[in-house]
């Protein structure tokens, strides 16, 4: 039995154009995968731990390979608690709005928090990066409400897929399958049309995730 772990980033439930195509497949996988467990966490209600005080002054204990003290321990123990989640998942889905040509606040709260020497990724002078959380894919759902087509001028200003492909594979995440719904903001035929097709791309991944 596989582990599939869904990341909301957006707030907007069912208004939302990611969040209904992650449903769309969660469903299908469901139906396709019945012996698999599904979890789903919204980003926008979870408690994530702030960067600051302690937890801050232990991470750099760690990059600075000092122990800990009693007060970062504890602090750093919420730390480990959200990546043992993020790990403990064999599959990931993953589904993103954009925010100001980037994502949510609280997905890059997550990243940071899940980004860590060690955790997910490790670093040596010889080798460079390598990501620890390897051989699990992921689907990538991104909504948004202009178009951003590849070599285009508009792509420039694309933070958010590029963005999330890169610390998924800093992570060692390199299989990442991609639905885009865009245009949304293009008036409601551009829209459907667009929700349409990533609704019928979801349901096809699925079969084979």
């Amino acid at each position: 039995m596989a582990r599939l772990l869904h990341l909301q980033a957006s707030p907007r439930g069912v208004r939302s154009y990611s969040v209904r195509a992650a449903d769309a497949f969660i469903q299908a996988y469901r139906a396709k995968h019945p012996g698999d467990e599904v979890v789903s966490v919204d980003l926008s209600q979870k408690d994530l731990p702030a960067f600051d005080g302690h937890t801050l002054q232990a991470k750099y204990a760690i990059l600075g390979g000092k122990d800990h003290t009693a007060e970062e321990a504890a602090a750093w123990r919420a730390v480990e608690d959200v990546i043992a989640e993020f790990k403990s998942a064999d599959k990931y889905v993953i589904s993103v709005p954009m925010w100001n040509f980037g994502v949510p606040y609280k997905l890059k709260h997550y990243l940071d928090v899940i980004i860590q020497p060690g955790y997910t990724f490790s670093f040596s002078p010889d080798t460079g990066y390598t990501g620890l959380v390897t051989g699990r894919p992921a689907v990538l759902i991104c909504a948004r409400g202009g178009q951003y087509p590849e070599g285009s001028e508009a792509a420039a200003m694309d933070f958010q897929k590029p963005y999330m492909k890169l610390l998924l594979g800093f992570m060692g995440i390199t299989d990442v399958r991609e639905i885009v719904v865009e245009g949304t903001l293009f008036g409601p035929d551009v829209a459907t049309a667009s929700l349409e097709a990533a609704l019928a791309a979801a349901r096809e991944l699925a079969q084979d995730f």
